[in-house]
This record gives C-alpha cells, sequence and structure tokens, in this order.
C-alpha cells in the first residue's frame, strides 16, 4: 500500500456498509449492478469509493440498492469502484487507504489504460472500463479533506453546468479541467468530449467522514437521478422542495506543485473568497503563489503537498 501519511484532524462519524452482498453484480463484473426498465431513456451510473476512505457514496448506493431502487426509463447502473482500497478502510487511520498503489481517480487517460503499467488501481479500472461504455450521464459520489462546503464539479462543458442546476444541490457548482496528475473518471472519453451529449458530474459531499456527507450523498443522487429522468419526481418527496440557490464558478487556475516543498499562507479549509488580486495563498518552495485576480475562490486545498499534485484550484465566479 501507498503510504500517505497524512494525520487526521476530524473524528470518523460514518460508519462503511458491508459491501460483501453486492460482490458477484450482475454485470459480469464483480461490483457492478445494472437495472433495465425495459423502456427507452439514458443509461445512468452512480459510482462511488473511486477513493477508498470515502464511505458516503457508498452509504448512498447501499440505501438505494436496500429500496430496491429502479428506473422508470433507460437503465440504471450502481457501481463499486476501488474494493480493494474500501475494504482496507480501518476507522482509527482513515486517510491510509484513499487508494492501494495509486490514484483510482487520476488513471482514466486512454493511454494508461491501455498501456503496461501495473497497479490496483489500473486492473480495476480496465475492469470497470466495459461498464462506462454506453453511460449517457454519470454521478460520481465523493468527500473532502477538510471541513469544507460541499461543491458540484461539473468539468469544462456548459452541458454539465446545466445538469447540476437541474440537480439542486449543493450551493456551489465549479467547473473545472482536471489536475495534471492525470485524469479523473469524470474526464473520461466523451464525458470530456465537447460534440458528444454524454455528461458526468462529480460531487464533493464535505468532508470525508461527517455525518452530514452521507446524508447529502443520499440526496444528491436521487435529485440526480431525477434530473436525469431516472425516477419519477416523487422520488424527492423525502426531501426539501426547497434546495439552495445555486452559485457557479469556474478554475482559472491549479496550482501544480513545482518543488519538494510546498506550503500554504494560511490554513485554508476551501470555499474562501479572496477579494484582493495579489493576495499570498503559499509559497511553492522560494516562490510566492498569490491570487491572480480579485473575488477568487479557493476550490478544495490539498493536504497531499508533493511535487506535481494539485495543491489548490483558484475559481472566478461566473457573471
Amino acid at each position: 500500500m501507498s503510504e500517505i501519511n497524512i494525520p487526521n484532524e476530524y473524528p470518523v462519524e460514518l460508519k462503511a456498509p458491508d459491501l460483501s452482498p453486492y460482490r458477484n453484480g450482475n454485470t459480469g463484473i464483480p461490483y457492478i449492478w445494472r437495472f433495465d426498465s425495459g423502456k427507452p431513456g439514458p443509461n445512468v451510473m452512480l459510482s462511488a469509493i473511486v477513493h477508498g476512505n470515502e464511505p458516503c457514496g457508498a452509504i448512498a448506493l447501499d440505501w438505494l440498492l436496500k429500496r430496491e431502487t429502479r428506473p422508470a426509463e433507460g437503465s440504471l447502473t450502481f457501481a463499486f469502484m476501488n474494493i480493494d482500497a474500501y475494504e482496507a478502510f480501518d476507522p482509527s487511520d482513515p486517510n491510509a487507504t484513499r487508494w492501494i498503489d495509486e490514484d483510482f481517480n487520476r488513471v482514466w487517460d486512454i493511454e494508461a489504460l491501455e498501456g503496461d503499467r501495473d497497479s490496483v488501481e489500473l486492473r480495476r479500472a480496465r475492469e470497470v472500463r466495459p461498464a462506462l461504455a454506453d453511460i449517457d450521464y454519470l454521478f460520481d459520489i465523493h468527500s473532502m479533506q477538510h471541513l469544507a462546503p460541499p461543491l458540484m464539479l461539473t468539468g469544462r462543458h456548459p452541458r454539465a453546468k446545466s445538469l447540476a442546476f437541474k440537480v439542486g444541490v449543493p450551493e456551489k457548482m465549479v467547473g473545472d479541467a482536471g489536475h495534471a496528475a492525470g485524469r479523473r473518471m469524470r474526464d473520461y472519453a466523451a464525458f470530456d468530449d465537447p460534440e458528444s451529449s454524454k455528461t458526468a458530474l462529480l460531487i464533493e459531499c464535505g468532508q470525508h467522514w461527517q455525518a452530514s456527507a452521507g446524508d447529502l450523498a443520499k440526496e444528491s443522487a436521487v435529485r440526480f437521478l431525477v434530473a436525469a429522468g431516472t425516477l419519477d419526481p416523487d422520488a424527492l418527496t423525502d426531501f426539501s422542495d426547497t434546495p439552495p440557490r445555486q452559485a457557479a464558478f469556474t478554475v482559472i487556475e491549479a496550482v501544480t506543485i513545482k518543488s519538494d516543498q510546498f506550503s500554504f499562507a494560511q490554513s485554508f479549509l476551501g470555499g474562501e473568497i479572496i477579494e484582493k488580486r495579489g493576495t499570498l495563498i503559499g509559497h511553492d518552495g522560494e516562490t510566492p503563489v498569490v491570487t491572480p485576480e480579485d473575488d477568487i475562490m479557493l476550490v478544495m486545498p490539498s493536504k497531499r503537498l508533493w511535487r506535481g499534485q494539485t495543491a489548490v484550484r483558484l475559481a472566478r465566479r461566473d457573471r
């Protein structure tokens, strides 16, 4: 297992559900389940535990499966992704099992998937890749390192932000182009093709282990399925009929670490709006990192401050 060595600052309020009942799947791929309505409609996937220490998505999918959730039209796929990392999760050391060998959410380049490199995560990505081939709408459920406001990450294309507005939660959505360290599943193949209608969203439900992350994972998954046409609107009766007014941002810079020593100027959690251009937010070695313009939001500052990783993303409010 890769060494992560990040101290945990937060209590583990969520109990990771037992996924062994879902091991066999019904698609020929372990832990992947698909249900077909028999009616025309989109093929929709909910995915969870791309990172093994983010149980909120597993909680949501387990909840939906136990409720025998089935599509009103098209098909619905439930996908539990990085099983090895998830099964290694230890609440006493919860940061240690984000992945086994490498980040599952940085291996979705075609060159990596079809190349010679080997890892636990690449083997699983190659195994589940066929299940993604005909998916029209993907909802990938995640959580965050810090106790910060939830975010919907919509990618580079307007169609994804339009879908995020239909979902209605959380309050903030961010369009971004990904990470220098590798491609995410949300940006795999046609999901990132400007000419395609296939659309993927990635939600960050809050801090990894806070109880509210599990609640938002359930609500956002149901709202996504209603927005996609997979479930009828009456599926929303368990949730508020007045979701928050949403605000949209677009990442204008991903701060990729270039040295062996990166530090933030203060303890940023994410979601902070930095009012003035030129405000110091950190140092990359001896090089100061400052905000490029006024009214910039910090998106998910990282604790994994290693060369080649994204330290933080800087987002401009959509006008």
